[in-house]
């Protein structure tokens, strides 16, 4: 397995002054900038990373630096900072240096087009080239896909670094994962943020999302909302861990309750969200995921917990309350076809990831309607591992053959917003946020059948 680290480098002068960046490299890291550098190097400093590419713009270059110097100091890494130009920021040249709001107005149709269709926007330049289109977006993910192809095949069961920018990070997370470019908003990635991909070969063999845009390293519980936010923040969560999570059992829907372990996860999730203000509270009407529930509530005592059977874990039918070597001598061949192909197999008397897809999207769309209609702001939900999944494939406009793409470690945190409200596309801000179960910026939490 190689496992790759980004970050987006820390909050330029240009962030604060809202202005757009692309290629220009006029800004510089501001002092808060340079010190959520130093927290990065810091949180990374148990990991050794055999190599570390940076772009070669000076902001995400002084944050590579810093990270360097900090991890050189705790870890010894003989691997030093390298410029790759396909780690260069996204090119906006007709906008580049202009404050956003400026940008908004002189280009309104084609900002809107950028926001609401980002992959159809396109610039006509006149430059040594000669005139011609330039698809931003586009360009970009051919940038990012070129970038893998260039360097997974140097660095097989190595552990990497990449210091990039907004743009060019979500390009490279979109491509390792298949989200088309029309969801080039849809992940996010804050400044000094931290995502792990664990990659099983080159591009376009497995590859699992681990964790995305960790910020609490840099003392920000949850990615801050933009001003400009009008819809629903959802917490999701999967519950804590159970005995036959630890004994790599398969549950489904025999409901088993969470054991010390869990509750213990439980009750950090608690106190993680303990001062985020949340407005209402929907579980799984499973045990596990409602005790996980009720125990991250009790810091929330106003919050009255509603039970969703759509968000239940998936039926695994006759192969539930066993383990891995039963279920393959039963069926064999059948949990290799669940780990390659999850969407084409149909449980023995249980359901289908179809199944599952309806019920839980179903389920999410209504809680995303009901708390729009009420003007409620910010909710948690509580579900399993299989749920969860689901529901992020439907988030980022996947298919159901992308279900092990994401990892869900038990009391872990993901954040989803809608900016635009219930009709607009989704923002996966952050997802398997484990800092608060103390393992650090890599999820070491019970990997767990479903």
């Amino acid at each position: 397995m190689t496992r790759v680290i980004i970050v987006r480098h820390g909050q330029s002068s240009y962030n604060t002054e809202k202005r757009i960046q692309g290629r220009t490299d006029v800004s510089r890291l501001t002092e808060k900038g340079r010190n959520d550098a130093t927290k990065v190097g810091k949180a990374l400093s148990n990991i050794l990373f055999n190599a570390i590419y940076s772009s070669p713009l000076q902001r995400a270059k002084q944050t590579a630096e810093i990270i360097h110097s900090e991890l050189a100091t705790h870890t010894g890494t003989s691997a030093v900072p390298q410029t790759f130009d396909k780690l260069l920021e996204i090119d906006l040249p007709l906008w580049a240096e202009m404050l956003t709001a400026d940008v908004k107005q002189k280009f309104a149709e084609d900002y809107r087009t950028w926001k609401e269709s980002p992959h159809k926007l396109r610039m006509l330049l006149n430059d040594a080239e000669g005139s011609r289109e330039h698809f931003p977006v586009l360009a970009l993910y051919e940038q990012a896909r070129q970038f893998w192809e260039e360097i997974l095949p140097h660095h097989q069961g190595e552990t990497i670094l990449i210091v990039g920018h907004n743009g060019i990070n979500r390009a490279l997370i979109s491509t390792a994962l298949g989200i088309p470019p029309s969801r080039y908003h849809s992940i996010q990635q804050s400044n000094c943020g931290i995502t792990v991909l664990n990659f099983v070969g080159g591009l376009g063999d497995p590859v699992q999302l681990e964790s995305l845009n960790q910020t609490q390293h840099a003392g920000e519980t949850l990615p801050t909302l933009r001003p400009e936010h009008q819809g629903v923040r959802l917490l999701l969560v999967r519950h804590g861990e159970t005995e036959w999570n630890r004994q790599t059992r398969f549950q489904g829907q025999i409901d088993v309750p969470l054991n010390d372990n869990g509750r213990k996860q439980a009750q950090k999730a608690g106190e993680f969200l303990q001062d985020v203000a949340i407005d209402f509270a929907i579980s799984s009407s499973m045990l596990r995921p409602k005790e996980t529930a009720e125990i991250i509530l009790q810091h929330h005592p106003s919050v009255k917990l509603e039970l969703q059977d759509g968000l239940r874990e998936i039926s695994h039918g006759l192969w539930e309350g066993k383990l891995e070597t039963e279920i393959e001598q039963e069926f064999p061949g059948e949990l290799e076809r669940w780990r390659i192909t999850p969407a084409e197999v149909q449980m023995p008397e249980g359901e289908n990831l179809q199944q599952v897809w309806e019920r839980s999207v179903a389920a999410w769309q209504s809680i995303v309607q009901a708390a729009s209609k009420s003007q409620l702001k910010t909710g948690l939900v509580v579900a399993h591992d299989a749920t969860n999944k689901t529901l992020l494939c439907h988030i980022l406009g996947l298919p159901s053959e992308n279900f092990w793409n994401f990892r869900q470690g038990n009391g872990a945190v993901s954040v989803i917003d809608y900016p635009s409200g219930p009709d607009g596309l989704p923002v996966l801000q952050a997802m398997n946020i484990t800092t608060h179960l103390g393992e650090g910026v890599l999820d070491k939490t019970a990997a767990g059948a479903l």
